[in-house]
């Protein structure tokens, strides 16, 4: 790209030249490029294989693939299910200099919505045993709640269960076919000062006019897992395999 040129000086303040500038004509270009993603997986304690139930969760904003994993193992009976966690795309350093990531901003958003279920796709082919394929549940936190859907709802392997945990439907699945969703089950933290219950109800309202089997949980807490949410996620993990 060429750089600007003055096209004249026109007098300012205190007769000081004001340069205009005559910028050439930009074009913005989206260019697609193959990338890897982190994914960390725990195998179950009777092996992958053989698990009948894979958890998948989806970190939220700021996070990392190792602090989604750290919260599905403290899930009562994890032990006994595979998890995967998978970590979003974009990486950036905390001023602590902990790498953690984010899954999109506005910018170029239908691309990086494209980009963001592709991945998970591409991570669900590759780790998914062809035979004996397990029954799925994903678990989103915050930001990742809206990649949980996504993938629910337009990638290529069906969950049973979507469980969103203070993060909102995104505004694309909000006239998709209700028969595209899962069962849902919707947690939210009553002080969370983030996904508030305006939103929750919203969100609600959205599903249930779609046709989805939704459930809503609140528990005491903010914008963050407690240990009275991991009982409810056991509960509703249990009922899957049911």
């Amino acid at each position: 790209m060429r750089l600007a040129t003055v096209k004249h000086c026109s007098a300012g303040k205190n007769n000081t030249c004001v340069k205009v500038l005559d910028f050439p004509a930009m074009r913005i270009v989206a260019v697609e490029t193959p990338t890897h993603g982190r994914v960390i997986i725990r195998d179950s304690g009777v092996s992958s294989r053989s698990s009948p139930l894979w958890v998948v969760g989806f970190h939220g904003y700021g996070q990392n693939a190792e602090d989604m994993m750290a919260e599905l193992e403290l899930i009562p009976g994890s032990e006994q299910r595979t998890l995967v966690s998978v970590q979003a795309l974009h990486r950036f350093y905390t001023k602590s200099e902990k790498i953690v990531a984010n899954w999109m901003t506005r910018q170029d958003r239908e691309f990086a919505i494209e980009d963001n279920i592709a991945y998970v796709n591409r991570t669900l082919d590759t780790i998914l045993p062809a035979d004996n394929v397990p029954q799925l549940v994903f678990v989103g936190f915050s930001q990742g709640v809206a990649m949980a859907y996504r993938a629910a709802v337009r990638g290529s392997r069906r969950p049973r269960r979507i469980i969103a945990i203070g993060g909102d439907v995104p505004p694309e699945l909000k006239t998709a076919s209700g028969g595209a969703f899962p069962s849902v089950l919707i947690a939210a933290g009553e002080s969370d000062p983030w996904y508030t219950s305006a939103k929750l109800e919203a969100d609600l309202d959205v599903l249930r006019s779609l046709g989805v089997d939704v459930d809503v949980f609140r528990y005491a807490g903010a914008h963050e897992f407690t240990p009275e949410l991991r009982q409810r996620i056991h509960q509703v993990l249990e009922q899957v395999l049911e």
